[in-house]
């Protein structure tokens, strides 16, 4: 199935550790077989609200191939993170995935 991923980094992070936090979640996916991983990096964006005393946050969007289990597993990595203060993902139909 294919699958969209878009979560926040903490707006306090430095360059580095924001791509060390994007090459972590890649690598994850790798581990877990999913395939055609495409990374968005969309940049430092204010909120619509406060979150976690946040203001501002760092935009990542990940298209990629991939098994129900594998979404699980990032969710799970991503929930016990504390660099991620939001993430959410959904399943694309075949005709959005082809866009």
């Amino acid at each position: 199935m294919n699958y969209e991923t878009m979560y926040i980094l903490r707006p306090d992070l430095g360059d580095e550790q924001t791509d060390q936090a994007i090459t972590k979640y890649q690598n994850l996916l790798k581990e877990q077989g999913a395939t055609n991983i495409e990374t968005q990096h969309r940049g430092k964006r204010r909120l619509a609200y406060e979150i976690d005393r946040h203001r501002e946050g760092i935009y990542v969007q990940m298209n990629y191939t991939a098994s129900g289990n594998t979404v699980a597993n990032l969710e799970r990595a991503m929930r016990l993170s504390e660099e991620v203060i939001r993430y959410l993902t959904i399943k694309l139909e075949k005709a959005e995935a082809n866009v």
